[in-house]
């Protein structure tokens, strides 16, 4: 079963909790950009002691999405009471730049 990944970009209070700016660490390598700005990370879930990351990749072969999702998992076990980390690799909805932080997507010319 596909989980229905939430309406996005990450709304700017959002990407003020902390543990988005922790995600935000993570840097896609090709473009040099952290993956909460490119809109990559579509939902990050909390409850006990678990979290659930919603994502998804600029295209379906990315070549380095498994070193991101390591990463990915790497920094969200740093997350206060977190024991658990799970990743929801998703495609729908696609990516898009429109997904992007305006600010990041204005500095690559997209």
């Amino acid at each position: 079963m596909t989980k229905k990944a939430k309406q996005f970009p990450v709304p700017p209070e959002q990407r003020t909790q902390p543990y988005w700016a922790l995600l935000n660490n993570v840097i896609d390598p090709e473009l040099g950009v952290g993956i909460v700005d490119l809109g990559l990370i579509y939902d990050v879930d909390i409850k006990d002691g678990c979290v659930e990351i919603t994502m998804t990749f600029t295209s379906m072969g990315c070549p380095v999405g498994p070193s991101i999702i390591a990463q990915v998992e790497e920094v969200a076990e740093e997350i206060p009471d977190v024991e658990k980390v799970s990743i929801n690799l998703v495609w729908e909805p696609a990516w898009t730049a429109d997904r992007m932080n305006p600010d990041v997507r204005a500095m690559l010319a997209i």
